[in-house]
């Protein structure tokens, strides 16, 4: 079974996918859209990836504050998988996601992505520690 895993962010939505085995988590794109409350065509791009990697199950980062609360961002998340789950028929899990960002731009630096490329990689490869940290703590159950 794959997996698809999410970094949902104002204006771009970083993309993961787990191999056959639900072992590890590569990145596979970031989608782009003009303005943070156009997401017609996100969302048809990421019927598009479900199809094309036949993924059963969608995973989603979870922004909350460094104290573990919720603020605005979490709403605008939930309210973006709520709509995933309507359209896709397919079951949505959260993961919390801080840090996720941080951590995606020190894997691109220690591997020598140049500063200036990092912008165009990072949010698909915090997606695929989201991702990667939701199989992790599946595999352990």
């Amino acid at each position: 079974m794959r997996i698809l895993g999410f970094d949902f962010g104002e204006k771009t939505v970083g993309v993961a996918v787990s191999d056959g085995l639900g072992l590890t988590a590569q990145p596979v794109t970031t989608i782009t859209r003009e303005r943070s409350t156009k997401l017609r065509k996100t969302y048809q791009e990421i019927e598009s990836l479900i199809r094309e990697y036949e993924a059963e199950k969608l995973v989603v980062g979870k922004p909350l504050n460094m104290n573990g609360t919720a603020g605005e961002r979490v709403e605008r998340t939930e309210e973006f998988a709520a709509e995933l789950e309507r359209r896709t028929g397919l079951p949505v899990e959260f993961v919390d996601e801080r840090l996720t960002t941080r951590e995606a731009d020190r894997i691109l630096e220690e591997t020598g992505v140049a500063q200036s490329a990092r912008k165009e990689h990072i949010d698909k490869m915090a997606a695929a520690i989201i991702l990667q940290t939701y199989l992790d703590m599946h595999a352990k159950k």
